[in-house]
C-alpha cells in the first residue's frame, strides 16, 4: 500500500525551501511541490493549511518581506484579514510547508520534516 503523498509548498528562491525538497530526495520519499507563487492556494485551501499546521494564520506570516513592511507591519488584523493578505501577497506565506496525512509542519529548521515521517 502506497504511503499518503508528501506535498510540499515550496519558493524555489528560498534555501529552507530547497532544503526541504533535497532532505526528501535524500531520504528517497515521493512528493508533489507547489509552487505557491505561481499557484497561489485559495482562502480555502489556507484555512486548511493553517488548521493542518495547527497555528494561528499570523503565525503563518513572514514579517520581514516587504509586502509585510509596506502593508501590514503594526496592523492588528483578524485570522480572516491575515488569509487575505496572504492570498492577496503569497510571499507572506512562511515557507517551506510539508505536509503528510492531514498534518503539517513549517520546515524551519528542515529536520522538522522528521515528525511528519
Amino acid at each position: 500500500m502506497m504511503a499518503n503523498k508528501i506535498t510540499v509548498y515550496h519558493n524555489s528562491r528560498c534555501s529552507k525551501s530547497r532544503c526541504a525538497l533535497e532532505f526528501l530526495q535524500e531520504k528517497n520519499l515521493d512528493f508533489e511541490v507547489i509552487e505557491y507563487l505561481k499557484d497561489v492556494p485559495t482562502k480555502t485551501q489556507l484555512k486548511a493549511l493553517i488548521a493542518q499546521l495547527g497555528i494561528k494564520p499570523q503565525e503563518l506570516i513572514r514579517t520581514s518581506e516587504e509586502e509585510f513592511k509596506t502593508h501590514f507591519k503594526g496592523k492588528n488584523l483578524s485570522d480572516d484579514e491575515w488569509i487575505d493578505a496572504m492570498v492577496k501577497f503569497p510571499k507572506l506565506i512562511e515557507r517551506p510547508i510539508v505536509v503528510k496525512n492531514g498534518k503539517a509542519v513549517i520546515a524551519r529548521p528542515t529536520e522538522r520534516i522528521n515528525e511528519l515521517l
